[in-house]
């Protein structure tokens, strides 16, 4: 996608995102809780993969379409586009694969899993670049080979607040770029050592929310969505991604 319609793009699924997930709280989270001797929760497991068939889709994850509906795997997915549950050294996880397309599918706070910014201020997870699309950047041709949103709630002007945490094909670990209420966050890149292999991310959302809005977090955000895009490169990507966990802070006195 070009650059100034890369708001659009996203605003659009995110509001009908911010509408379903308001609106349909009827199932339990399924998210997993563990404990620490003391009984009390350290970590939520969003997802780790292990509960499905290997070679199938993740169904716990939704797809909202332009009408705001939830749309099945097989109603929402193009050609070109590809989620599916893989196994390895008997480790499950999930491929995001695009090739000239842009796919995201969602889980929702509440119905899919339970998330309370101030008691699990930390998200964390792993991933692996197999390909990243060529001469893509969050600034330019705004291709995003594999990446993960948190979505807020709504601005003023009822734009969806969300920040995308990406893995860059060139821009450096540290940059953030602005579109209106939409926050990138490099937090991976091509330009880093061990492409192609798993790497661990944990992000202190509480406090990246700070830094790019200038205020305090609401205390549930609204979801997590992972997302994979080559559609304005026309090249492809290919990234898997797993255990994706909600983690309280190694001090209940601190969010660090």
């Amino acid at each position: 996608m070009v650059l100034s319609s890369v708001f659009a793009h996203s605003a659009q699924w995110l509001r009908l995102l911010l509408i379903v997930s308001v609106g349909g709280l009827v199932a339990a989270p399924a998210g997993v809780a563990q404990t620490s001797g003391s009984g009390s929760p350290r970590t939520i497991v969003a997802d780790d993969f292990e509960s499905y068939t290997p070679g199938t889709f993740p169904d716990r994850w939704v797809f909202v379409d332009g009408d705001k509906e939830i749309l099945s795997y097989e109603e929402s997915r193009n050609e070109g586009e590809e989620v599916v549950v893989k196994e390895e050294d008997g480790n499950q996880f999930v491929r995001l694969t695009t090739k000239g397309e842009a796919l995201r599918y969602t889980l929702r706070n509440g119905t899919d899993f339970d998330w309370n910014l101030n008691k699990h201020p930390f998200l964390s997870w792993r991933w692996r670049a197999l390909h990243l699309p060529e001469g893509a950047s969050e600034r330019g041709k705004n291709d995003t080979g594999g990446a993960i949103y948190v979505t807020f709630g709504e601005d003023w002007l009822g734009r969806p607040k969300s920040i995308k945490y990406t893995y860059s094909s060139s821009l450096s670990v540290g940059s953030v770029v602005s579109f209106g209420p939409l926050k990138v966050i490099v937090v991976d890149s091509a330009k880093e050592p061990r492409l192609g292999e798993w790497k661990t991310k944990r992000q202190n959302v509480y406090n990246d929310y700070r830094q790019v809005f200038g205020s305090e977090p609401p205390d549930r955000p609204v979801s997590i969505t992972i997302w994979s895009d080559s559609d304005t490169t026309e090249d492809w990507a290919r990234v898997d991604i797993d255990d994706i966990r909600l983690q309280a802070p190694r001090r209940s006195s601190s969010r660090n």
